[in-house]
């Protein structure tokens, strides 16, 4: 599965007629702009996401319609039914077929609708078929039938994710096929082949990069706001990060919509997305539709308005397959929980480390699994020392302190009186109402340097919350004493720290005192080594 871009796709689709997204400004059309922030594939990081026990991944997979349809024909030809040579039903099986399906008179649709899932039993092998030896062609369950049946997660997600595959492979080949070379219009048969291949590879590659954002939208999302209007998917593809779209963009964000908007119907089928398809009334000509149909560009956009333009929702099956395709490729795709196995040093290593996407429920479920003073003796433990990544370790470990309650105040009454942990320590009691003094000033101080630190190296120095930190610094009327007692805090940062706050201080006068002091900072460190 391709990891996200930003290349807009060589295939075009013909220009449709009548209301067309462009005709909006994005803003107000999609509600967002482009969100890449990392466009070199081999550098993407992969958002964590939490899953459910494959039990129940496995029941949401069985309650997929056409998993079930699939279930019940192959349940059907038990033990045996005749097929012809091509492993097909006769006509009278197939109506019958429809019938056991739920069509009490079934019409040409519903024979069409049971030989689709008909074929997909065969494909995945839930079906057989084969010659008896008086030579008759029948078909039977599949040897997986009775584990499907039962339930059995590991039989049942292998099946289904078979079918996602075998369905993702066939939504991009539909959307590839070009009735005219399809027909012979192609200038000889290998160039005909070579436009089809051609065409497949460009809308497979499209299907995945759209699945991977919205693998990342809904990692991200709030609880029941993980529904991406189609046009948002579409833009986060075409438009480059930073840039503003313009009305070439708009053209190529409407085209790929229509790309899209069929691929994403063939995956939902299978439940790993929910779909509203485009209006089509909305690609008519203007004087063809019904009343009302058409949208009016020159009044609000509504959210129902927006919706006809479509949307889709990547389900928890969906987030499962994605994942599996992400893994494939040798993309590193985690789930919440994957570190609670770790103590408590070891896991503030790795959040240090790789943990900015995922730290706070990675927290939360590393906490859950343990008793609340034994949590936080080793989150404790784990956020000592003075190396380059220690802040970051004290950052992380007072988040999960902050998810501790009462029943955690011994270990962290332990260390009240450490040269590290103390200013974070007597924090944490006192904002729980607990008898003890505040911090003396040198170990203020040092929190308060150990504090920026982190968030400088979290942030590297962009955004608002280091700027914030550093406009909320005590400084007093005379910023020259204040700065005179941070240069001398012993801790590995505290040059970076002041230099930082010379940079972003509004204040020019303190700002110039905190570069001094950044100077004094660094030569004392020259002297102590």
């Amino acid at each position: 599965m391709a990891g996200r871009s930003r290349n807009t796709p060589d295939q075009q689709p013909s220009e449709a007629e009548g209301l067309l997204p462009a005709d909006y400004d994005l803003a107000d059309l999609y509600g967002a702009q482009s969100g890449d922030e990392d466009p070199d594939d081999t550098a993407v990081l992969i958002p964590p996401i939490t899953l459910p026990a494959d039990a129940e991944l496995a029941a949401a997979a069985l309650a997929v319609p056409l998993i079930s349809r699939v279930v019940a024909l192959a349940r059907w030809v038990a033990p045996h039914r005749e097929v012809d040579e091509h492993g097909d039903l006769g006509e009278a099986d197939r109506v019958q077929a429809a019938r056991m399906l739920g069509a009490e008179d079934p019409d040409e649709d519903d024979v069409v609708e049971a030989m689709r899932a008909w074929a997909l039993a065969c494909d995945l092998d839930l079906v057989e078929t084969g010659t008896t030896d008086d030579g008759a062609h029948v078909a039977i369950p599949g040897p997986d039938l009775a584990a499907v049946e039962a339930g059995e997660p590991a039989a049942v997600l292998g099946l289904w994710f078979e079918a996602a595959e075998l369905v993702r492979e066939l939504a991009a080949e539909a959307e590839s096929v070009d009735p005219e070379v399809v027909e012979g219009g192609g200038s000889d048969d290998s160039d005909g082949l070579a436009e089809v291949e051609d065409a497949h590879d460009q809308a497979a590659e499209i299907l995945d990069e759209a699945l991977h954002v919205l693998y990342e939208a809904t990692a991200f999302a709030e609880p029941g706001a993980e529904t991406v209007p189609l046009g948002v998917l579409a833009a986060l593809l075409v438009v480059p990060d930073g840039q503003e779209p313009d009305e070439e963009m708009l053209g190529e964000i409407t085209d790929l919509m229509v790309v899209l908007d069929p691929m994403l119907g063939d995956l939902a089928e299978l439940g790993l997305l929910e779909h509203r398809p485009i209006d089509p009334d909305l690609f008519e000509e203007g004087d063809g539709g019904a009343e009302g149909d058409v949208v009016d560009t020159d009044r609000p956009l509504t959210d129902e308005d927006a919706a006809r333009f479509g949307t889709v929702r990547l389900t928890v099956l969906g987030q499962y397959a994605v994942r599996e395709w992400l893994l494939a490729d040798g993309y590193d795709a985690p789930l919440i929980g994957d570190l609670a196995e770790l103590d408590g040093p070891a896991l503030l290593r790795e959040l240090a480390e790789n943990g900015q996407l995922f730290a706070e429920p990675e927290l939360k479920a590393w906490l859950a699994a343990r008793d609340a003073q034994d949590a936080a003796r080793e989150l404790l433990a784990g956020a000592q020392g003075r190396d380059a990544q220690s802040p970051v370790r004290r950052y992380y470990c007072v988040l999960g302190l902050a998810e501790l309650g009462e029943e955690a105040a011994p270990p962290v009454r332990g260390v009240v009186d450490d040269a590290e942990l103390g200013g974070l320590a007597r924090e944490w009691l006192r904002a729980r109402g607990a008898d003890v003094a505040a911090a003396e000033r040198e170990v203020a101080l040092w929190r308060v340097v150990d504090s920026m630190a982190a968030v400088m190296l979290l942030t590297a120095g962009e955004g608002g919350r280091l700027q914030a930190l550093v406009a909320d610094l005590p400084v007093t009327d005379n910023p020259a004493s204040y700065f005179g007692e941070v240069w001398r805090v012993p801790h590995p940062m505290t040059a970076e720290v002041l230099e930082a706050v010379g940079e972003l201080h509004l204040d020019r006068k303190v700002a110039k005192e905190a570069r001094r002091a950044a100077v004094k900072a660094r030569s004392l460190r020259g002297q102590t080594g």
